[in-house]
């Protein structure tokens, strides 16, 4: 049986990305969905593009690191965004706050815990093994 695509959803993709600490890497979002929480970099598919290209793309704008990208942790949907989440590898860089990013920086689980992030953010983390 084939599901039916909601006529509002958006295709997005997020990536969790550790150092070499087992921190993960967070943004403070600067725009809608979860405006101002902090939240996995990633962002909505673009036509034509493959959810890994996605997820490349956007790490790179938002905190200007290089990742490759490894396999899909989970799938999160909350109002109309689906968004995969996958595990990446840190390549290079210095994580630095871009586009659609108020501020960047590495976190433990108890920084995630104590910070005001996207719905659920750490119980997902938690399920997907991230710490």
């Amino acid at each position: 049986m084939q599901t039916e695509k909601r006529l509002d959803e958006v295709n997005c993709a997020g990536a969790v990305v550790r150092d070499a600490r087992g921190r993960v890497l967070l943004v403070r979002r600067a725009n809608e969905p979860s405006r101002g929480s902090w939240s996995l970099p990633g962002g909505r598919i673009e036509t034509g593009e493959s959810p890994a290209d996605t997820v490349v793309r956007e790490v790179r704008e938002e905190t200007g690191l290089r990742v490759s990208v490894g396999d899909v942790l989970g799938i999160v949907e909350f109002g109309p965004y689906t968004v995969a989440d996958f595990d990446c590898t840190l390549v290079s860089g210095t994580p630095v706050a871009g586009d659609d990013a108020l501020d960047v920086r590495w976190c433990t689980r108890d920084d995630v815990a104590a910070l005001p992030t996207s719905p659920d953010l750490l119980a997902y983390l938690d399920a997907w093994g991230v710490f």
